[in-house]
């Protein structure tokens, strides 16, 4: 089973406030590495990438977490 599959079994199975957390979590990462790249200090620009698709999934799974209730 890909990463990509085991993230989204993750995220589903957790809570929302969980995912908030992870979200919030996700986002100050973001902003770490966009200071980084700014200040050509970036070591990995793919991270930029998966950190964003990353949040993309939160935003995605939380949403569906949040039409159910």
């Amino acid at each position: 089973m890909s990463k990509q599959k085991t993230l989204m079994g993750e995220l589903r199975a957790a809570g929302v406030g969980e995912l908030r957390e992870r979200l919030r979590s996700a986002r100050d990462e973001l902003l770490r590495l966009r200071f980084q790249q700014t200040s050509r200090q970036l070591t990995s620009p793919a991270r930029l990438r998966q950190v964003r698709k990353d949040i993309a999934r939160i935003l995605a799974v939380l949403s569906q977490h949040e039409a159910k209730e």
